[in-house]
Formats: C-alpha cells, sequence, structure tokens
C-alpha cells in the first residue's frame, strides 16, 4: 500500500516580489549582503533609526487627518483632537482648494468642503488656527497643486499673530509629482509645477529653514497599485528631481535636504513593511552621502509619517478595520517613524466621526503608553528574517530605481503617463486577485457573513448651508481687502512668473492683501497652463 502524499507547501511571494522562505538562519542574511548596513540608530546608514533614543527619548508625534466643512468646524475639530492629547494636525482640504478653485467658482459646485476644509483667504486660515498655538502644535498641509498659496497662507497668517517665520516648523505635502500618479489634483503642466515645487524649497530655505516645504508622498502612489518597494523607489526617485531643480538653482543639498521629509503607507504584512522602511532609511542614506555629497546627518535622514493606509480598509465588517489600524500603527512603531497617523474605521465610508478619530488616536496612545513600543529602538533588529527582508528589499528598491532612471528618469515618464499606467494596471491585477480569493482579505473573500451588508457607520452629512456661508465669507473678504492692493499683487505674481523668477515672494504679498486662493492660481495659469492627461493604451 502507497504512503500518502505529504502536502506541498506553497510558495509565497510578497507584494514586492520577494519570496518568503518557511525558515530563516544567520545563513539567509549573510546571503542578502549581511549585517553591514545595520549599524546603531543615530549613526549613519540610520538603518536602526535616525535618533540614537528615538522613542525612549520622544515618543512619535500623533497627526491625525482631519478637516472639513468650513474653518470653523475644522476648527473645532482641530481642538477636540488637541484635547484628547494628538501631538500634531494633518490637514484635509476640500477639492476646490487643492486644484486652485475659489468657493464660489463654478467648478466648485458641490464639493465644497465635502472632502476637507474649504479655504478661499487668509482670512479662513485665521479662522481655523485661532486658538491654536503654532509652537507647541506642528501642522501638516495635505496640499499639492495649489501648495506654495496654501504654503505662502500660513507662513502669512502666522507672522501676522506675531510667530517668528524662521523658527515656525511645519510641513507640507507639495509633492506634485506623485498627483500625476496618483490623486489628480493637479493643475499646472509638470515642468512648470517642479519649478513651484523648487520655489517654495529655496524660498523657505531662505525665509523659513525650520519649515518642511516638501513632505514627498509614497503614501498615494502605495493606494494607487504600487508595490511597498516601488512606494519607496519612486518616492526617492521623485525626491531626487526636486533636489536637483534646487540645486540647479545655486544651492547645496546641506542647504535644505535637511527639511525634505516623507509620507509613507502601512498596509499590508507586517514584516515587509517594517523592512521596507529600515531598508529605505539606508537607502536615502547612501543616495543622499554617496551621490549628492551631503555632509550633515540631517540632511540624510529619511524623516517620515508613517500612516495606517486607507488603501487596507474595507467597506465589509468596518469594524475590523479597527482591528487592521491597530496592527499598522504597530508597524509604523516599529518601522522608526518620527509622526504616526491611522486612518478611522469608518473612513472607506465617510469623513470620521469624533468618536472613530478618538478611537485611533487611543490606538497609538496605547502602543506608546501601554504596549511598551516606545521602550527599546529598532526592537526586530537582529531578526534573520527582518534582517534579511531588509537587504532584499533595500536592493529592490535600488533595482526599480536603476529601471526607472534607465528610461529616461521619473520626469519623463510621469509626463508621458509611464508610472501610472504600471501602477494602475498593478492596481487593476490586485482588484481581481482580492475578487477572486488569490489575495486573501478577511471579511470580504474569506469569513463573510449574511450580515455583512448591514454597514453600523454614521455618515458625516453634506450641507449645502455650509458652502453658502463659505461663499458668503468670500464675498465679505473681497469687499472689504483694498482691491488696487490685490490688483497691483497679482499682476507682480504673473509677471514673476512670466520671467522665470521665484514667484513666492509675489504670492506672500498677495495673500496678505487677501488675495484668493482662485485669483492667484488663475494668474500662474495664464503663463503655465494646465495639465491634461497622456492617454497610454
Amino acid at each position: 500500500m502507497n504512503a500518502p502524499a505529504k502536502p506541498e507547501i506553497a510558495t509565497v511571494i510578497n507584494e514586492s516580489g520577494i519570496e518568503v522562505k518557511p525558515l530563516y538562519t544567520s545563513e539567509d542574511v549573510e546571503k542578502s549582503g549581511g549585517y553591514q548596513q545595520v549599524g546603531l540608530p543615530g549613526e549613519y546608514p540610520f538603518t536602526r533609526g535616525i535618533h540614537r533614543l528615538m522613542y525612549r527619548k520622544q515618543p512619535w508625534t500623533m497627526r491625525q487627518y482631519a478637516g472639513f466643512g468650513n474653518p470653523r468646524e475644522s476648527n473645532q475639530r482641530f481642538k477636540y483632537l488637541i484635547a484628547n492629547g494628538q501631538t500634531g494636525l494633518n490637514v484635509a482640504f476640500d477639492l476646490p482648494t487643492q486644484i486652485g478653485l475659489d468657493s464660489d467658482d463654478p467648478l466648485a459646485s458641490g464639493e465644497i468642503g465635502r472632502v476637507g476644509m474649504s479655504i478661499d483667504t487668509l482670512r479662513d486660515f485665521e479662522i481655523a488656527f485661532d486658538g491654536i498655538d503654532l509652537d507647541q502644535i506642528t501642522v501638516s498641509l495635505t496640499i499639492n497643486g495649489a501648495a506654495a498659496i496654501l504654503i505662502a497662507m500660513y507662513l502669512a497668517m502666522a507672522e501676522k499673530r506675531g510667530y517668528d517665520v524662521k523658527r515656525l516648523r511645519g510641513t507640507a505635502q507639495n509633492d506634485i509629482l506623485k498627483e500625476f500618479i496618483g490623486r489628480g489634483t493637479w493643475i499646472f503642466p509638470v515642468e512648470p509645477s517642479i519649478r513651484l515645487v523648487g520655489d517654495t524649497i529655496e524660498y523657505c530655505a531662505q525665509h523659513a529653514p525650520k519649515y518642511s516645504p516638501v513632505s514627498v508622498c509614497g503614501y498615494h502612489i502605495r493606494e494607487s497599485g504600487a508595490t511597498p518597494a516601488q512606494e519607496m523607489a519612486y518616492a526617492f526617485c521623485i525626491a531626487r528631481a526636486y533636489a536637483d531643480e534646487v540645486i540647479r538653482r545655486g544651492l547645496s543639498i546641506d542647504e535644505f535636504a535637511g527639511r525634505l521629509s516623507y509620507n509613507f503607507n502601512i498596509f499590508g504584512n507586517i514584516f515587509e513593511q517594517v523592512s521596507k522602511f529600515r531598508a529605505g532609511r539606508s537607502l536615502w542614506a547612501r543616495i543622499m552621502k554617496e551621490e549628492y555629497g551631503a555632509e550633515k546627518p540631517g540632511s540624510m535622514w529619511l524623516r517620515m509619517i508613517a500612516a495606517g493606509g486607507g488603501g487596507g480598509l474595507t467597506f465589509e465588517q468596518p469594524e475590523l478595520n479597527i482591528v487592521r489600524g491597530a496592527y499598522y500603527a504597530l508597524i509604523s512603531a516599529l518601522s522608526g517613524t518620527q509622526t504616526m497617523a491611522l486612518c478611522s474605521y469608518d473612513e472607506a465610508y465617510t469623513i470620521p466621526t469624533e468618536y472613530s478619530a478618538r478611537i485611533s488616536l487611543r490606538t497609538m496612545q496605547i502602543l506608546s503608553d501601554e504596549m511598551g513600543l516606545a521602550e527599546t529602538v529598532d526592537p526586530l533588529a537582529g531578526s534573520y528574517y527582518v534582517e534579511t527582508m531588509t537587504n532584499q528589499m533595500r536592493d529592490k528598491m535600488v533595482e526599480i530605481m536603476a529601471e526607472t532612471d534607465a528610461q529616461g528618469g521619473i520626469v519623463k515618464l510621469v509626463s508621458e503617463g509611464v508610472i501610472q499606467a504600471k501602477v494602475s494596471a498593478q492596481a487593476y491585477r490586485m482588484h481581481r486577485d482580492i475578487e477572486s480569493g488569490a489575495f486573501p482579505k478577511v471579511g470580504v473573500n474569506r469569513y463573510r457573513n449574511e450580515q455583512d451588508d448591514e454597514h453600523p457607520v454614521e455618515f458625516h452629512a453634506y450641507r449645502e448651508e455650509d458652502a453658502r456661508l463659505q461663499i458668503d465669507s468670500l464675498n465679505k473678504v473681497r469687499a472689504e481687502r483694498d482691491g488696487d492692493a490685490v490688483a497691483r499683487c497679482l499682476a507682480q505674481v504673473g509677471s514673476d512668473a512670466r520671467a522665470g523668477a521665484n514667484v513666492m515672494p509675489a504670492i506672500v504679498a498677495a495673500v496678505k492683501a487677501y488675495a484668493s486662493v482662485g485669483e492667484i492660481t488663475e494668474r500662474l495659469v495664464q503663463v503655465y497652463g494646465r495639465y491634461r492627461e497622456p492617454i497610454r493604451f
């Protein structure tokens, strides 16, 4: 009688295309490159963290994404989160603001304040941040196409309130290349968009040296279909494009690189995610030191917010997103992030309620205060699996960057729609794999219940009244401001843009005169034109 056949052990390939073995030993670490790049935290190449004591000295900043409706409503939510222990703000803007439209623009109809805070003029910033100590609470502006205008408003608002702009800290996402890849809230064509990013970096280096004018955003590239390795590699290619633009202007790498930051995504396999950050930290340090000649350690740091990715959340069984979020927060802490954000369990449906936002905030606080995640640095260091995967992920990122460079570079590939087409195709394949069950998703293609279509989620109501109030507020500002001063400032914005000069000084003057987002954008459009997305088949 024949013995029963032994069951085959299925091959496991992670999302980045690396095979995962059933068992790892020190031999695997050596084959993958060894321990040479592990080092110590706070020392080059910073694999284990950019600071020596990391969270033992200072826990991660907790910066939930928030903002909706008009500035007064958002101000109330900001203060609620701060009162509950949040240590930073991450501001959401509505779609009209993101693409440079005023609230009374016909194209803005139905979208005013829907998915973020509506901003038209400096007056709105004054309302939104009223009563918030900008020395104690740093603010991140999640804005890209209109970033130059919103950065100018934030700096002008802070200066008007008496803050020393040279000491002011904060961040703007301001990563327009990933908008062409991932989200689509662009305004201008690729080349002038990159020049605008360069303008903000150059201006802040000279006038607001502690402000971070760009947070390169692998997050949305990942959400659009990129693998974890591609997320990091494409982000580094984008950061190099911005650095090259600024260096062409005569600044040295050490004059601005220390204020570049990153926004990365977290969903998926715990060990792949932790390894990608450890690998990315050492790779970025190597790029800065070896390719750009950076000498200051701060110029080599991968300063990042690692956020619990909305792309991992599900419509089905939304309460499971609380569990997913806790694991995402765990990954973020194990990865050595400086700032953590966490999507709320209802965010696949709606703007989070105060209740769901508080659960996410408490999740991060539990990790810090109860679970011991702030007690020691890089606790997974030395794991045969993690060190092997870290080396393999670093090699994969280098391979993707080299392939991108060989095809003409990230700017060319984005301009031609090549990267967009690639990640979109990957997103489609992943969707089909989830539908078929080839990629497991609990509550979606596994462990389904008959009651799964009953979703206990409270929806955020959109109110037309808020839109009318915002338009009324804009009209009031226009009636009260000095129209001649606004006209002169707008003319200067257009003149500087045509001359190829840095437009930030003119934009700052314009926002101080209470010119609107839409008015400033239109002056730039008259010079730069509008972007039209290439179609690839």
